[in-house]
């Protein structure tokens, strides 16, 4: 009995606390980063915010996580019943595995895997599932439509996101995003964002609004003829489900965006007072500030027409950033710069 322990319980347990930390880290951060995206709405709209359940409207999202839970689940009497529960359970499960392979500071990774970037990538693409069960088991000529014109829009800013993601391994000569970012060590000055690659990081941060549907990218859940898209027959603790994993691959986008441009968990100029931060608390600032810069996006920039979605992501992204692609891949050879 104590071998079996010692053998196959034990490291179980050692391998799931990281797992377990992580977890509840994000859901605390997610619920507090609800709470930062409604205020940064009301105070660019001259509005108060959430400022009722707890001090200055701190308990807020928590309450709002009740009231889905005890809330009564109804299931439409003509959906397909098995997949409209699986749909959201889809959605939630692939937007936390995710996060498995992100460094959240120096050797803090729960798996440190050489081809990590792949694996985001193939997560994020696997995304769309969630959605299209949605729409597809609800029964309803609405959300099957959100669902569709949501597919096509991943599908469409995905592949400029690859592109720019070669870019970046071509800088850092690594599919290892801890590798990636100690590449930008030493300063921000190192940082991609302040190189060859500045114009790859603007196309970054556009694609990832489109690609977790945030405004003015929200096409397939906020036009007035869709009602809420996919979302529209959900209720409850499922409707919670599709909005947690909504929500955390828009911080997973802030985190590759933080790991690509910024430098990671790396401080912006190696001397005191920086050093002073730990990683982790610098990891954390940059995606509290490109998670601000999504927000302030919403707030302030009106929505698209989808012509015009799809017009920027085949017309204008695709060609730049596979010009962008020969362009870095010229620069490092001929300034030798090849890692």
């Amino acid at each position: 009995m104590g071998q079996f322990f010692d053998t196959i319980v034990w490291p179980l347990i050692w391998l799931a606390l990281p797992m377990l930390a992580l977890i509840v880290g994000l859901l605390i951060m997610l619920a507090f980063l609800l709470l930062f995206d409604r205020k940064v709405w009301a105070a660019v709209a001259l509005r108060r915010g959430p400022n009722v359940v707890g001090p200055y409207g701190l308990l807020q999202s928590f309450a709002d996580f009740f009231k889905f839970v005890l809330k009564e689940s109804i299931i439409p009497s003509g959906a397909n019943k098995g997949v409209f529960l699986l749909a959201p359970l889809v959605s939630f499960t692939l937007a936390m595995g995710g996060w498995a392979v992100v460094p959240v500071a120096n050797r803090w990774v729960v798996a440190d895997i050489n081809v990590g970037i792949l694996y985001i990538f193939a997560i994020s693409s696997l995304g769309v599932y969630g959605i299209i069960m949605g729409g597809w088991a609800s029964n309803s000529k609405y959300p099957f439509l959100g669902a569709l014109r949501s597919a096509a829009q991943m599908v469409s800013y995905e592949v400029s996101i690859g592109f720019v993601i070669v870019t970046v391994l071509l800088t850092a000569g690594s599919l290892n995003l801890s590798k990636i970012v100690d590449a930008q060590a030493g300063g921000f000055y190192h940082w991609n964002l302040f190189g060859i690659l500045f114009p790859m990081a603007i196309v970054f941060f556009i694609s990832a609004l489109a690609e977790t549907n945030r405004p003015p990218f929200d096409l397939p859940e906020a036009e007035s003829e869709l009602v809420a898209g996919y979302q529209t027959e959900y209720s409850s603790s499922a409707y919670l489900l599709f909005q947690i994993g909504e929500y955390l691959n828009i911080v997973l986008m802030c985190a590759m965006a933080s790991i690509l441009f910024l430098g990671g968990w790396h401080a912006p100029l190696e001397v005191a007072p920086f050093t002073w931060v730990p990683d982790l608390g610098w990891f954390v600032i940059k995606v509290w500030v490109m998670f601000f810069l999504f927000a302030m996006v919403k707030a302030i920039v009106p929505r698209y027409r989808y012509d015009q979605l799809m017009r920027i992501g085949w017309k204008l992204f695709l060609p730049f950033s596979l010009l962008w692609v020969v362009v870095t891949s010229g620069y490092l050879l001929y300034f030798d710069k090849l890692p």
